[in-house]
């Protein structure tokens, strides 16, 4: 009955899905199961008898060894974090991993077990999830992408309206909280109706990146903001900028985007050129993102009115 229990205890071994290791009280490997033979690539053999650490070296200290050390002496079992602890063993899929130095990903259980007339012995279980990691990173990465697409305009590749909408009510609010000063500014492409009926909406869209990388590349901070806001229209949000400082900005972006050189017969400059409305929060304003908004528009809508291909600057008598 014992052989026949023998005999089957290390056929379950060999049949499961994982790896078993089996160490006595002084840390000696005694099981070594098929499972670790195919992907550690050490006959049992080789192992059985052999101190644990002798053989890794490089798991003494790290966590593993705690694991197993709480098992050992204190009879209490431990899950290590797969995010902590990818690839403790060297255990490879195949050939090519192994040249590569290309490890499964593991996932590990130590746990104390009471072996009659032996005393306790640990059994660390190793569980391949290189395809669950894979898959969960293939959902990150697409994650990320749907991310990208939800807040990045599809053609000049800066943030869109919607991207703007969720920073704008952020930096607003954190302004009012420290009472720090916030701009914005609203940017038009001058004529650009007229500028797309000559040239066609194809040099039209070329036009629309060439003026967004331009603009983009004036930006120094992370925290500042460039938004595609509809059609021909730019956003900037600049948090912690004074109207001074916004106003100085506005005018050498103006000024950048005049030597791009971009031709365009159908307005006055014979140049593509922007018009640029400027509003100031400072902190004595009680501004909400409509009225912040709509009084950069009113900035804009000025900077139209005296001629375009200028910057004007909506300002509280508190700023």
């Amino acid at each position: 009955m014992d052989a026949n229990r023998t005999g089957l205890l290390e056929g379950v071994l060999a049949a499961v899905n994982l790896g078993a290791i089996v160490l006595d009280g002084d840390c000696r490997i005694v099981l070594w199961n098929r499972w670790m033979e195919r992907y550690a690539g050490i006959p049992a053999s080789d192992v059985i008898g052999h101190d644990f650490f002798s053989l890794h070296q490089d798991l003494r200290g790290k966590r593993i060894d705690s694991a197993i050390t709480q098992a050992l002496r204190s009879n209490l079992p431990s899950v290590l974090s797969q995010t902590l602890n990818k690839s403790p063993f060297p255990l490879y899929a195949d050939a090519a991993a192994r040249s590569r130095d290309e490890r499964i990903q593991q996932a590990l259980a130590v746990s104390p077990v009471e072996v009659a007339g032996a005393g306790r012995h640990c059994l660390i279980q190793i569980s391949d999830v290189s395809i669950a990691v894979g898959r969960e990173k293939l959902l990150r990465d697409q994650a990320m992408v749907l991310r990208s697409q939800t807040f990045s305009d599809g053609l000049t590749g800066i943030a869109n309206r919607r991207h703007f909408d969720v920073a704008i009510d952020k930096e607003l609010r954190r302004a009012k909280r420290y009472g720090n000063a916030l701009s914005m500014l609203m940017i038009d492409i001058d004529h650009f109706k007229p500028y797309n009926d000559h040239y066609g909406h194809q040099q039209g869209d070329q036009c629309l990146i060439q003026v967004a990388v331009a603009l983009a590349t004036m930006l120094q901070r992370s925290t500042d903001l460039l938004a595609r806001y509809g059609g021909e229209e730019f956003a900037i949000i600049l948090p912690d900028t004074d109207a001074q400082a916004a106003y100085m900005l506005a005018e050498t972006m103006r000024t950048r985007v005049i030597s791009l050189n971009l031709p365009h017969e159908k307005s006055p400059a014979q140049l593509v050129t922007v018009s640029i409305g400027i509003a100031t929060m400072c902190a004595a304003d009680q501004y909400d993102v409509p009225g912040l908004i709509n009084a950069a528009d009113r900035a804009l809508y000025s900077a139209k009115h005296a001629g375009r291909n200028c910057v004007q600057a909506h300002v509280t008598a508190s700023a």
